[in-house]
């Protein structure tokens, strides 16, 4: 029965061809001289065959040792370039495919972290890529491979027929092997992959929240989690040896049978005169190239960790981006508008039909209940994730329609938990910007009350992260810093200022409420915040129950319960 055909599957094959052909001049200069190098193997034999006949006869043989030694030397010289091409191709192929799953990942967002987790993320763009890297260097070798038997059975026919009769009445026995040892080496090879990748993703959960894992007291729980998988990992590995030495074993058994069915031919021709001695000494050679096992072995379990690794890819790839419309962003104030968005997560609907509109150039807080669903709504809004249905529309353009620069040229983000990304802090708070100026740097710190701290690292802003302790605090100030220099229309602060005391986020908000002119959507978990905005949007039960004024919401006792109990501002 014909197996069916996944996305994944569909796009893991378009992906090894596009890989294959951003290397297809060195793979083909691999193959070339990888097929070189198997003609010059088979000429070998023949060469010496000849040369002991004109020795024996006490002909000159002058020629044909030089023949001889030149050959050697060509396979020297071939076994060196091919060594080389095989790293080039390797090397090209794997970094080709790394920039284009990362691009790839970068372009889905967290919805690719939901679905595959960042260890997991993390050990199929380094580990999984790099085995699929192998791939177009592993056919070309393999077609190489396949030649040397194909070859030597040739030239076994050209010796004399009942040579080639022989091997190929036992030949197919030992393509059945060869096969077998493919199919199961993969399936194998599919698992082992899998259980690397759920260690993986259990390490970097472990990592991020080593600070929880120490303060409890759990490492060597936390340790035997992450070890789990570990007796899974054992099994398919032992079952992959077990599978690959198997087959070796069995072809062993079965290409000694050829050869000595081959040699024992050979001789009783031999005796008939119908060989010469170097004729036989040519079959003999012919015969192990004919049975070249250790060799397809090899390159067919490459082929096979290639093919597994290439599926894990596509897996990524086959998770789709978002497509961008090809609409420019007209003049506006930065109105931004909700119409029936509804968003589920899990199977479960998180938000229910939201209708919000936040005029351009105000506040508007949106509070509620832990789950009620802020971070997903501010998510939505700067289109870091798309509706279920719904649409989201900036100055009454919706954002699937706009074009991915004006899109991120428009909206800029805060995070709770930003990642400070950028080789200098000046780095990290210009990223993104074209050609972000010391100036707008400056600026956008002072925005931020980061300027202080930022001027006592050892280098001011041109310190290195690694060179710039920092306090939670401080960090969501860089990010915020980022924001503020991106000055985009639309601002939106998803818990950005959870981190701040209280006199610096007051600050920061009045600097936002007083200072810009981008519309701003904040995520507010504290009264204070939600105080100093225009408006509040409440969010309860997966829908917008009130807008309004905060003073007036703080009248509702659920309104009230949404701040923990926190007394009126």
């Amino acid at each position: 029965m014909r197996r069916t055909t996944t996305p994944a599957d569909d796009a893991s094959r378009a992906l090894a061809r596009a890989a294959t052909r951003h290397s297809g001049a060195r793979t083909a200069a691999l193959c070339l001289v990888a097929t070189a190098a198997t003609g010059a193997g088979l000429l070998l034999p023949a060469a010496l065959g000849r040369t002991l006949d004109l020795l024996l006869a006490r002909a000159p043989a002058t020629g044909w040792v030089l023949c001889c030694a030149g050959l050697v030397l060509l396979l020297a010289l071939l076994d060196g370039c091919q060594s080389v091409l095989v790293g080039t191709v390797d090397a090209r192929t794997t970094a080709w495919l790394r920039r284009r799953l990362t691009g790839h990942v970068l372009a889905v967002g967290p919805r690719a972290t939901a679905r595959f987790g960042a260890g997991d993320l993390v050990a199929r763009l380094v580990g999984n890529a790099a085995q699929a890297g192998t791939a177009p260097a592993a056919r070309a070798a393999l077609l190489a491979a396949l030649a040397g038997p194909v070859g030597g059975i040739v030239a076994l026919g050209l010796i004399d027929l009942w040579l080639a009769a022989v091997f190929l009445a036992g030949a197919p026995v030992l393509a059945a092997l060869l096969r077998t040892f493919a199919r199961d080496t993969s399936r194998c090879v599919a698992r082992y992959q899998q259980e690397q990748g759920r260690i993986a993703a259990a390490l970097a959960e472990a990592v991020d929240g080593r600070r929880t894992i120490r303060a409890a007291g759990a490492t060597d729980r936390e340790t035997a989690r992450i070890l789990r998988p570990l007796p899974e990992l054992s099994r398919a590995g032992h079952r992959m040896w077990r599978v690959q030495g198997r087959a070796a074993a069995q072809a062993v058994t079965v290409a000694p049978l050829l050869q000595l069915g081959v040699i024992a031919v050979a001789g009783v021709l031999l005796t008939r005169h119908r060989l010469s001695v170097g004729e036989m000494l040519a079959a003999s050679r012919y015969a192990v190239l004919a049975t070249g096992v250790g060799v397809l072995v090899a390159q067919l379990a490459s082929l096979a960790r290639a093919r597994a690794a290439a599926g894990r890819l596509g897996e990524v790839v086959a998770e789709p981006a978002p497509a961008h419309g090809g609409r420019r962003l007209p003049p506006g104030p930065g109105r931004l508008e909700l119409r029936g968005v509804t968003a589920r997560r899990g199977g479960h609907t998180v938000l229910d039909g939201i209708d919000l509109v936040v005029p351009g150039g105000t506040t508007v807080a949106v509070v509620g209940r832990s789950g009620a669903g802020k971070s997903l709504l501010a998510a939505l809004a700067g289109r870091l994730a798309d509706p279920d249905d719904g649409e989201v529309l900036l100055d009454e353009v919706p954002l699937t329609e706009l074009t991915h620069d004006d899109l991120r040229r428009a909206v800029a983000y805060a995070f709770e938990r930003p990642a400070l990304l950028g080789g200098t802090v000046e780095d990290t708070i210009g990223l993104g910007l074209p050609d972000p100026s010391p100036a707008r740097v400056r600026e956008a710190a002072r925005t931020a009350h980061a300027d202080d701290f930022i001027r006592r690292l050892p280098h001011g802003y041109g310190t290195t992260l690694a060179d710039a302790p920092r306090s939670g605090g401080e960090s969501q100030r860089l990010g915020l810093a980022r924001a503020f220099a991106h000055d985009g229309r639309l601002l939106i602060l998803d818990d950005a200022l959870s981190s701040l005391d209280t006199v610096t986020e007051a600050r920061i908000t009045e600097a936002l409420t007083g200072g810009s002119s981008a519309t701003r959507l904040l995520v507010a978990h504290r009264a204070a915040t939600a105080a100093r905005a225009d408006a509040v949007a409440w969010l309860d039960g997966g829908r917008v129950r009130a807008v309004g004024r905060h003073e007036e919401l703080w009248n509702i006792a659920e309104y009230r319960e949404a701040f923990t109990g926190e007394e009126p501002a």
